[in-house]
């Protein structure tokens, strides 16, 4: 029997036919949202130092924020993002929205570092909502607009990762750092009255109990090589992402640059170069020339390490470092989700899931790697690790067999 049509499942639309064009609002709508959502795990890194002081920790015990949250980040896309496979995504978002609030004003309310620490596990569990949006975007849009659908949205959330940065460090030094957190929550609350509003209902793609759905996605990292060779590409660069993004502020905060928390933010412009490369990337992907584009923005994160560490007390040294540290971790990631998502349509959310549960692991490792580093052997031990793992990622390049490339 067919359905009524004043049902609700008839009041909003499905799918768009499965033909959402680069340039549509909805596009941007998504990017944006993706950006906000995604920016909750990067709000502590430009305040470590403050924070060091405000809990009176020393900055292993700070670095260990971030690692948390991305551990948090981690378990929130292995037992969340799957259930966009077997649930309506614009209601499992709009929930999971809701629960990152009350994180962020734990974390805004906490009394010490260890009440902090445990927020912020939370905070980054509940951030897993951009990456339910990626997989959405590449549901809805059209066949041979895949790759720039997905770098248009994944250009958001990159834009929300760096102005995060931004934004944290002038709110941090104009209110202290509390007002950064309350700031984040009022945005949840704002983006999940616009994602209620704007995104489409859909009809889940899988009909499985929450267990089953779980262990599919150990049987889709075991059946598809190329998720598993972009796992580790992915790996590789997030934690030479990460590695730098932990220790910058403690070569900038003390001498000879004594660099306040805002400026130091300032910091994160530097990535929009790497932002506006996930657009470029998108479209390598889409013509075809996936596997140089990697090779190269492997490359990319090598050199950076290579500048830095060279130069570290040369300012314009950490800005080119930075910018080509960026651009090859955000090519690497394009031209890694635009391959895993043309394997399993049905299972978009969770191929989300397998790559982007160990990407932020790696992102973990080299954040506790960049601590220890830093107090044991400070900034060239950091330059080490940072370039040790780019240069893992691109040995891996290199032995790539020809069947598996993408």
């Amino acid at each position: 029997m067919s359905q009524p049509h004043d049902s609700p499942a008839q009041t909003r639309p499905t799918t768009l036919g499965h033909g959402l064009q680069a340039n549509s609002p909805l596009v941007f709508i998504m990017a944006v949202a993706a950006g906000v959502s995604v920016a909750n795990l990067y709000y502590a890194q430009p305040l470590l130092h403050t924070l060091s002081h405000a809990f009176d920790v020393s900055t292993g015990v700070a670095g260990s924020i971030i690692t948390v949250t991305q551990l948090g980040y981690a378990v929130g896309l292995v037992l969340l993002v799957p259930l966009g496979d077997i649930l309506v995504r614009r209601l499992l978002m709009t929930r999971v929205l809701l629960a990152a609030v009350l994180a962020l004003i734990a974390a805004a309310m906490s009394p010490h570092i260890v009440s902090f620490i445990v927020a912020c596990f939370f905070v980054g569990a509940t951030a897993v909502v951009a990456q339910v949006l990626v997989p959405f975007a590449a549901h809805l849009a059209h066949a041979p607009d895949r790759g720039r659908v997905v770098g248009r949205v994944m250009s958001g959330l990159l834009l929300g990762i760096l102005l995060a940065r931004v934004v944290s460090g002038f709110i941090a030094d104009a209110f202290g750092w509390r007002a950064v957190f309350w700031m984040a929550a009022g945005l949840m609350l704002l983006l999940t009255a616009v994602l209620r509003r704007a995104l489409p209902d859909e009809t889940p793609q899988a009909r499985q109990s929450y267990g089953a759905l779980l262990m599919s996605i150990l049987h889709l990292m075991r059946d598809e090589p190329i998720l598993r060779q972009r796992i580790f590409y992915g790996m590789s660069v997030f934690a030479a992402f990460s590695v730098l993004w932990t220790s910058l502020p403690f070569l900038l905060s003390p001498s000879p640059y004594d660099y306040s928390d805002s400026v130091i933010g300032l910091f994160g412009l530097l990535g929009v170069a790497g932002a506006l490369m996930a657009s470029f990337a998108g479209h390598l992907h889409d013509h075809g020339h996936s596997r140089i584009g990697t090779g190269g923005a492997l490359g990319l994160v090598i050199l950076s390490y290579i500048i830095m560490g060279l130069w570290p007390y040369h300012l314009m040294a950490i800005i080119v470092g930075i910018i080509l540290l960026d651009l090859g971790v955000q090519g690497t990631q394009i031209l890694n989700q635009s391959a895993i998502y043309q394997l399993r349509p049905e299972a978009r959310s969770r191929l989300t899931t397998a790559y982007m549960s160990c990407f932020f692991i790696g992102g973990a490792v080299g954040s506790a790697v960049a601590a220890t580093a830093f107090s044991h052997f400070g900034w060239t031990g950091v330059a080490i690790a940072g370039g040790s793992f780019g240069f893992l990622g691109f040995l891996f390049w290199l032995t790539e067999s020809t069947r598996l490339r993408a």
